[in-house]
């Protein structure tokens, strides 16, 4: 409106290039100069004059409506996911299963929205999450275990439940069984994976009666893979975790009674209203769907 009345020279001309009343004008350009604390126009015979003060905000007026312009331009983007971007981490086995085939999709849907990736595991993932760090977290947690409530202040999107399932060399005696109960490995010397897997893994055998003979432990879910496969040992592992490894050397066998783990998708309330958040959790979803062929996975 000051930049109109300063090009019109009138409140009435402002008005009518502006689509509003000349007590519209007037009044805005009063709620302005208090605002800014000092007069920024003075009527010369039937024009208004602009003060140093006025030339001075005029002069900035059209990098302000042009600033205005494009934040606008860039926010109806995002709104429209023709930009936008989402800051993901997930652990390992997601992020070589679940999460390329769910940012193909949304690369394909919404070429405009950037997606990043870094690996953590939870609880690690979840704290990144909280502190402002990611915009999606990718995280699982095992069926019956403590802390039921850790996530009750974010948005969950449960994703699959994934089986685990022992892994032992092929020459091993229970390398054709069909099933195995945990208690049949008491003796074996084991491979155990991430710090959260290692620690259900103790907590399962002590369930089973035994404690087990950990000869190595490594977070590199191949790594473990390898070592059973050259017959050094026995593992038990995630489903998802062996989805994208050969496991050459090693079989797979059902573990009795059987053992999950719950995979989900987590985001802030707030982040979650977010188009490009919201179309990353929708193609995660989609893609762990398309992912439940396998009997050891299966919807949440």
């Amino acid at each position: 409106m000051l930049r109109a009345v300063a090009t019109t020279g009138s409140f009435s001309a402002a008005g009518r290039e502006l689509g509003c009343t000349q007590p519209a004008v007037s009044q805005q350009m009063k709620a302005l100069e208090s605002a800014v604390g000092t007069p920024l126009l003075v009527r010369s015979g039937r024009e208004m004059r602009l003060t140093q003060a006025g030339e001075a905000l005029v002069r900035h007026a059209g990098g302000i409506l042009a600033g205005l312009t494009a934040a606008e331009e860039e926010v109806a983007a995002i709104a429209g996911l023709r930009a936008g971007r989402v800051r993901l981490v997930s652990f390992p086995s997601g992020s070589s299963t679940l999460v390329p085939t769910a940012l193909a999709a949304l690369r394909a849907a919404h070429p405009g929205t950037r997606v990043s990736l870094e690996e953590a595991e939870p609880p690690r993932s979840v704290e990144l999450l909280r502190e402002g760090d990611c915009d999606v977290a990718l995280a699982f947690r095992y069926e019956g275990a403590a802390g039921a409530g850790e996530w009750d202040d974010l948005v969950v999107r449960p994703l699959l439940a994934d089986r685990l399932v022992a892994l032992v060399p092929e020459r091993h005696r229970l390398a054709r069984a069909g099933t195995v109960a945990l208690g049949e490995l008491a003796g074996e010397p084991w491979i155990a994976g991430c710090p959260r897997c290692r620690g259900q893994l103790v907590e399962a055998c002590a369930g089973a009666g035994f404690t087990p003979r950990i000869d190595f432990a490594t977070d590199d879910y191949p790594a473990v893979v390898g070592l059973v496969g050259a017959g050094l040992g026995v593992a038990v592992l995630p489903q998802l975790a062996i989805e994208s490894v050969r496991p050459r050397g090693a079989r797979i066998v059902a573990l009795e009674p059987e053992v999950r783990r719950e995979i989900v998708a987590l985001t802030l309330p707030d982040l979650a209203q977010v188009p490009a958040v919201a179309a990353t959790l929708d193609e995660l979803t989609r893609a762990a769907a398309r992912g439940t062929a396998d009997p050891g996975l299966r919807p949440a």
